[in-house]
């Protein structure tokens, strides 16, 4: 790519400019070229789209500006501009003041890119389609920057994270975001960039599959040292929930007791179990207040399902979960590892617990919208018999609920013993063959190769085409294991999410955790949160085009070739970019039924 420098030009501060040949943004218009790479000054300038990742020591590659950019109502549009500083630059006194000018800035945000470090990225025997393998420092962590202001890393690259929201249909239409980098006190312009956005005026609908990222409660009171569900840690949950939602996840992992999962055999984690009990003989009463302020969470940041922790502890169903009760006035652990699953006294708990707990929901929430859990990832010959007889110890009492459980070995549908499969997206092709309705498909740390992950060192691609998948496939629901796991591998011991992305060394980088815990208890997101929403929105694009134009339209433009798979996919970005412009281009062309718009009109 070359690189254009105004030295010995007229005016060191006003850029010299590469015009790329077409217009930037949707709307051609006279004057108006993408700013592919500019040097002013000795600083280099450029604005890349939200699915690059600006490493330190590579130059990034630019926004196409001929693919047009819009998004409706409520939807985030993401860009970035990428900076490297002269090698004269000092930090903090070469900090670089990113604004945008005019009347669009208020529906602006800034962020930060910051590099993290990544110690395993990869492991050996992957695949050609990840960006780097070697331990280093990676792009990833948003920090907010409200003033605009971000620190150069002397003679390399970084970026800053623009995001733009329109809430309201008085402001739809054509945005004209000016981008503008200058030199803090001084005002000097550094790099000037306009980017065009148009805004289409009626929101999407509502994602019609079910997405969770489980959420780790106790994850947030460790980190910050607070009590379990003293007033910080609901603040916490409140601010932590909202993170979530803002990802489209409408699902909430919600800890009735402590879930019984990344756990060591024999150990336990941190106590978050909503349901206070109390044990008298053997009879056990049960209070569901802070439930019932877990509910009301839920219901203020929009979620839609809450899943139940599971019945019986990982790999095997053969022991029953931590719960807690207070017996003869004090705490105890009534259950865990050292009870087996198929213990009377857990039957008789079941019996009187479950048939409570259902019938409180379903006043409060809604039964059709809860999801139980047996065990998690049960798997070959040696997990069969153990996860029948805890099965058979609960079936009774959960014929009127949904069941589901993740899970690899399709002798485990086939059999009978799951009847509602969330599977690994690396062993789907068994469970499509064989019609699945309604199917969920996961992915997680053993899903390394071939298909799409969310892995710090895999590129935005990889995990922006996850809505395409879904849609093409009619997925039911998409499951991940980590929204917040701090900790290490089985939770031997906590971690600082800033300084370890990858659990202790057991898992590639990315992989337990999709937000940081930023300080003040506030979420600080990822470059993976704002993808992984991306595409979560391209789903729900798809699903309007779907009602306007049909199923068939809709695919013709995600898979034209009709090849896209869970491990079969386009690799350029640009791809992505133009599809769902081509998408919402269609949607617009076809109006709205007068029940979707009066829906939207309420919406605003």
């Amino acid at each position: 790519m070359a690189v254009f420098s105004n030295r010995g030009g007229p005016s060191p501060a006003v850029p010299a400019v590469r015009r790329s040949g077409g217009p930037l943004g949707f709307c051609p218009g006279p004057g108006h070229y993408a700013l592919e790479h500019i040097i002013t000054n000795g600083w280099q300038f450029v604005t890349v789209d939200s699915l690059e990742k600006v490493f330190a020591d590579s130059t990034p590659r630019p926004l196409n500006a001929r693919i047009a950019a819009s998004v409706f109502l409520g939807e985030v549009f993401s860009f970035q501009v990428a900076f490297r500083p002269p090698d004269s630059a000092r930090v903090p006194a070469d900090a670089v003041q990113l604004s945008i000018d005019g009347p669009a800035a208020r529906f602006v945000s800034i962020s930060s890119v910051d590099l993290v470090p990544c110690t395993l990225v990869a492991f050996p025997g992957h695949d050609d389609g990840y960006l780097r393998d070697a331990p280093g420092l990676y792009p990833d962590l948003l920090r907010p920057a409200p003033d605009g202001r971000v620190e150069p890393i002397v003679g390399h690259w970084r970026s800053a994270w623009f995001d733009v929201c329109v809430p309201s249909a008085e402001d739809a239409g054509d945005l004209e975001l000016r981008v503008r980098a200058s030199v803090p006190g001084t005002g000097e312009t550094l790099y000037e960039d306009v980017v065009r956005l148009r805004v289409i005026g009626e929101t999407l609908p509502e994602l019609d599959l079910v997405n969770t990222h489980w959420f780790h409660a106790d994850g947030l009171a460790d980190h910050y040292g607070d009590e379990v569900f003293s007033e910080r840690h609901w603040s916490t949950i409140d601010a932590f929930v909202g993170s979530a939602a803002r990802m489209d996840i409408n699902s909430l992992l919600t800890p009735v007791w402590t879930p019984p999962v990344d756990t060591a055999v024999g150990a336990r984690r941190t106590p978050v179990q909503l349901v206070d009990i109390t044990v008298d003989g053997g009879d056990y009463d049960f209070d569901f207040k802070k439930l019932d302020r877990w509910l009301e969470v839920c219901r203020r940041h929009g979620i839609s399902y809450l899943e139940m922790p599971h019945l019986f502890t990982q790999w095997g169903a053969r022991a029953t979960p931590a719960i807690d009760g207070v017996q003869d006035g004090k705490l105890t652990q009534l259950f865990g590892w050292e009870v087996p699953a198929t213990d009377p006294r857990y039957r008789e708990f079941l019996v009187q617990l479950l048939p409570r707990l259902k019938a409180f929901l379903a006043e409060r929430w809604g039964l059709d919208r809860v999801l139980f859990h047996l065990s998690d990832e049960p798997h070959g010959a040696e997990h069969a018999d153990s996860y029948r007889a805890a099965r058979t110890v609960v079936a009774d009492l959960l014929v009127d609920c949904t069941v589901i459980d993740a899970l690899s070995d399709f002798e485990f549908y086939r059999s009978g013993l799951v009847s509602n499969p969330v599977v690994a997206t690396d062993a789907v092709q068994p469970f499509l063959d064989a019609g699945v309705p309604n199917l969920w498909v996961y992915f997680c740390v053993g899903q390394d190769r071939d298909v799409a992950n969310r892995f710090i060192g895999l590129p935005s691609a990889r995990l922006r085409v996850l809505g395409h998948q879904l849609f093409a496939h009619e997925a039911g629901g998409f499951l991940h294991w980590g929204f917040n796991f701090y900790n290490s591998a089985r939770s031997t011991r906590r971690i600082d999410p800033f300084v370890d992305t990858c659990a202790g060394g057991a898992f590639p980088a990315g992989d337990a955790f999709i937000v940081y815990p930023g300080p003040d208890r506030t979420p600080w997101e990822s470059i993976r949160h704002r993808v992984a929403a991306q595409a979560m929105a391209d789903h729900r694009a798809l699903q309007l085009l779907r009602e306007r134009a049909g199923r068939e339209r809709a695919l013709e433009i995600i898979d034209p070739d009709g090849t896209l798979s869970y491990s079969h996919f386009p690799l350029d970005p640009d791809f992505y970019r133009a599809a769902r412009e081509q998408v919402n281009t269609e949607i617009e062309q076809r109006p709205a039924t007068a029940e979707r718009a009066h829906s939207a009109g309420q919406q605003r």
